[in-house]
């Protein structure tokens, strides 16, 4: 009963969709303030409805109701309860009402806090969100429903794919999903500004909160699942290039050059038509990850689905918002005219520099990831683009970004007198020439990656201190001055610095990482990286739904030992599928990464190790970038239409 409930409240948020998507525009466009009105109602039925088929699918999982065919094919009786919550989303239809749940909440959340947008742009924008919502909605009743039936009930389920079983997947794709979707709102925005031919600094501000949240999610997202391809795959890496690695990576680049993009549209008035296509063009990265990840058209070892048809359909949702929205676009162009002038050196100047960077790093992520597919249909021939590719080409831009935020962050707006910022942060540059020539001195290599990276990281983060402290004025107080600074100052700073600390983590793991493979019968030690690795025993254990082939080795180093690392090799019955299980001796400096093979033929087991320097910066980067998300958030000034604080007495405007 509760199952059919969900999937008439799926059927009739539809509805309620279609009608949030008609009358509020047409209440717009004839400025009709009662058909402008319905638009909030709308918005909120349609987000309740589509919460309440989600819970019915999330009990029917955790009731195992093996009549629903969703739950038969990722759910198990043995399974533990947070793997039976988390199998709602681990599968395509689950993880499309995911999706459309997002968007209804997104555009819920205009209607809840958006009460100073001017009526005519809320009832717009909110239209907007609803089309995206009507689209998704039929794509899942017509193509993808979650409530199907079986003919005969089983007595138990084919388990979840045992690669999703792990807490990392439980909590990676929800906050995906929240960055994904929430570019809908920034879309939405755009959308409705090119009707109404309207943007200002105004519409800069009320866009900025929710491109900034979108970012925030879509950080704490890829940050968990490339935490979790580094413990549970077992391959010893972080980041693969993987096309669908690539599909919410290239969302994160637009919308944090969206972001960058907003500052100058709400500060000078200037980038309108970049910003408005950077709007767009974010959220058809967005529904181009959701091809790529259902479509089956790239092979990918995250990927949901496999079937050509869905596959067309996303594709025809695709083209169809972002044809309408460019042909929009084009047709309102010119009405888009820049007050701002600023010269060479300004703020806004590397602001331009940082878009550019951030949005041809985008495209070269999407060519390498693209162009195996173009091969094949276009010249019949099959062609693997990899990493060596992907840090060839991505590489740079990075470096040259890295190299000028801080610069950027300290030059003033319009225009700017550069020997200014370049005397402040003189003592930050001396301090980063010293961290890297300390890098190349004392690694055993002579290999660049390493110093640059640590070079650019001392860059960043000192640069982003020095950018708060000459924010505090002169004179005495400094200090107490410092901790009044407006928190979208300190969001800043906490963001650059933290992607500093991130290209630090990915440059010392690539230059310096030492891996040692070979076979181990108990007993046997192997050295890497000065560490010692004893095998004591390896035995036989069951979990709750699987059977474990457990390895206990000793870690010690300088005749003392450390710790006891226990990497697993697991079997999972009913999925008929292995798992690794890595064991990691974590540590402020370095990782010990330890993961066991197959037992071999004249005896032993094959044991990979690996020494992972400065590995756990690289999701501390990550922490840290999305805290400064959150504190800039916090800030009263950045919220839908919140004007400025008043800035504390000798603190210097922004």
């Amino acid at each position: 009963m509760i199952t059919e409930l969900g999937h008439f409240a799926l059927v009739l948020a539809l509805v309620v969709a279609s009608v949030q998507a008609v009358i509020p525009l047409i209440g717009a466009h004839r400025r009709w303030p009662g058909w402008m009105a319905v638009a909030e109602p709308a918005a909120t039925a349609q987000f309740l409805l589509v919460a309440a088929s989600f819970a019915a699918l999330t009990y029917a999982f955790v009731t195992s109701d093996f009549s629903l065919r969703l739950v038969v094919l990722n759910s198990h009786t043995d399974k533990p309860l947070l793997y039976k919550i988390t199998g709602v989303w681990g599968n395509h239809e689950g993880s499309m009402l995911l999706w459309v749940m997002i968007v209804a909440l997104f555009g819920a959340a205009v209607a809840w806090f958006g009460d100073n947008l001017p009526p005519t742009l809320k009832a717009r924008v909110l239209s907007v969100q609803a089309m995206i919502g009507v689209a998704f909605l039929a794509f899942v009743l017509f193509t993808s429903n979650p409530f199907l039936r079986m003919d005969v009930v089983p007595f138990n389920g084919q388990d979840l794919n045992p690669l999703l079983q792990d807490p990392g997947l439980a909590f990676h794709p929800p906050f995906l999903y929240l960055g994904y979707v929430g570019l809908s709102m920034t879309f939405s925005f755009a959308v409705a500004a090119l009707i109404e031919g309207r943007v200002d600094a105004a519409w800069g501000r009320w866009v900025r909160p929710w491109t900034l949240a979108a970012w925030i999610f879509l950080t704490i997202g890829i940050g968990l699942g490339s935490w979790w391809a580094y413990y549970e795959l077992g391959w010893g890496g972080f980041w693969f290039w993987d096309p669908v690695e690539n599909a919410s990576f290239m969302p994160w680049l637009i919308s944090a050059a969206l972001l960058h993009s907003a500052i100058v549209v709400e500060k000078r008035e200037a980038l309108k038509s970049w910003t408005i296509l950077l709007a767009i063009i974010a959220f058809g990265f967005s529904m181009i990850g959701a091809f790529i990840t259902r479509s089956g058209v790239l092979t990918s070892v995250h990927a949901f689905a496999t079937d050509p048809e869905r596959g067309v359909f996303l594709l025809a949702i695709t083209a169809a918002f972002m044809i309408g929205a460019l042909t929009l676009f084009a047709m309102r162009a010119g009405a888009m005219q820049a007050k701002g002038v600023f010269g060479v050196l300004s703020r806004e100047s590397v602001l331009v520099l940082n878009n550019i960077l951030l949005a041809v790093a985008a495209f070269v992520v999407f060519f390498g990831t693209i162009w195996p597919l173009v091969a094949e249909m276009a010249f019949d021939r099959k062609l693997s683009v990899g990493a060596p590719f992907f840090n060839a080409a991505f590489t740079p831009f990075m470096v040259i970004l890295g190299l000028v935020l801080p610069v950027g962050a300290m030059l003033a707006w319009k225009r700017a007198k550069p020997g200014r910022a370049l005397r402040a942060l003189a003592p930050a540059f001396a301090l980063a020439v010293a961290v890297g020539a300390l890098a190349w001195a004392v690694q055993s290599g002579r290999s660049a990656l390493g110093p640059m990276g640590l070079f650019l990281a001392a860059w960043l983060v000192s640069g982003a201190a020095v950018d708060l402290w000459s924010r505090t004025g002169r004179g005495q107080g400094r200090l107490a001055r410092l901790w009044r600074l407006p928190r979208a100052d300190w969001g800043k700073a906490v963001a650059h610095a933290g992607l500093g600390v991130t290209m630090a983590g990915i440059a010392a793991m690539m230059a310096w990482q030492a891996e040692d493979i070979r076979v181990m019968q108990t007993g046997d030690t192997a050295e890497i990286a000065g560490y010692t690795l004893r095998l004591d025993a390896v035995r036989q254990e069951q979990g709750p739904n699987y059977l474990a082939t457990v390895a206990v080795l000793t870690l010690g180093r300088d005749g003392r030992e450390i710790a006891t690392m226990r990497p697993e090799k697991r079997i999972y019955p009913v999925a008929a599928m292995p798992t690794t299980e890595a064991a990691l001796h974590n540590g402020f400096l370095r990782d010990i990464y330890v993961a066991i093979g197959d037992p071999q033929e004249g005896g032993g087991w094959a044991v990979r190790s690996y020494y992972k320097p400065l590995a756990n910066w690289i999701w501390g980067g990550s922490i840290l970038m999305a805290l400064g998300g959150f504190l800039s958030l916090s800030d009263r000034r950045f919220r839908v239409a919140a004007g400025a604080r008043k800035v504390p007495q000798g603190v210097p405007a922004e």
